[in-house]
């Protein structure tokens, strides 16, 4: 018997015909007009839509810069700090009685994770071809009211802040103004008076004003510092009689007067 005779080769079905692969044009005709090419022409559109945005919104940002606020004050228990405005709607969102205290994994980590999740698995729970809002229900109504509840919260949250007092704390309105830390008045100030009247006598808003230009004399601001004045409650000094002198003698010498040594009119702040 000679070599290879008698054996026949047939052809098997699992593998693919490279050359009629690629022959058969996919169908389309549900969609027409509405196929394009994904490299270059439907890719090149997306860069330029995000190249336009991008560019204005840096042109938005170099024309209206965002205000700075102060250096963060340990002694300021007035202040409330908030997030940038595209966290906003979390801020809100942990004032409520279910997402604070000790709710507050659930509004830190429970609610947001439930919403991103419903986002992330809107595509695979809608899987219609349509692609008006209308045709595909769920995954729009999500989007919808994902959209809108950041809108709300966002907006109560912005309705709730005194912004006109939050503008003192600016940079811009910073008072520049430095003080004696070597003073021996300087370690009383910062125990009885620094939380309201802050760290170099410029005040803090909604607590107490500020000392840089008192009219008073060291005897008057001593007096005032143990009987208070005006919304200032007597009591606010805890010292001894030294203490006192030397925190009257510290303000008297740290204000903005041309004397360095105050005046002696006495009115209230």
């Amino acid at each position: 018997m000679h070599r290879g005779k008698g054996m026949k080769f047939v052809g098997d079905s699992r593998v693919q015909d490279k050359e009629q692969r690629n022959t058969i044009p996919k169908d389309y005709s549900e969609y027409p007009g509405r196929t394009e090419a994904f490299w270059p022409n439907y890719l090149l559109k997306e860069w330029l839509v995000g190249a336009v945005f991008l560019i204005g919104f840096l042109c938005y940002v170099a024309v209206t810069p965002v205000s700075l606020e102060q250096q963060a004050d340990p002694n300021n228990a007035a202040y409330i700090p908030l997030p940038d405005w595209y966290f906003l709607f979390l801020y809100e969102l942990l004032k409520y009685e279910f997402a604070a205290a000790e709710y507050i994994v659930i509004g830190t980590v429970g609610i947001p994770g439930l919403a991103f999740g419903a986002l992330l698995l809107a595509p695979f729970l809608d899987t219609k071809p349509g692609r008006r809002p209308s045709q595909r229900p769920i995954a729009t109504g999500m989007m919808l009211i994902g959209v809108l509840a950041t809108i709300w919260l966002t907006y109560e949250s912005v309705v709730a802040v005194d912004w006109e007092t939050r503008e003192e704390y600016s940079v811009d309105n910073m008072v520049e103004h430095e003080v004696d830390e070597t003073h021996p008045g300087y370690e009383v100030y910062a125990q009885n008076c620094m939380s309201c009247h802050g760290g170099v006598l410029e005040g803090e808003p909604g607590l107490g004003p500020d000392l840089l230009d008192l009219p008073h004399t060291a005897d008057t601001i001593a007096e005032i510092s143990v009987e208070g004045i005006g919304d200032m409650p007597a009591g606010m000094f805890d010292g001894t009689d030294e203490e006192l002198q030397q925190l009257a003698n510290f303000i008297v010498e740290n204000t903005d007067t041309d004397d360095g040594e105050g005046g002696d009119e006495d009115t209230e702040e």
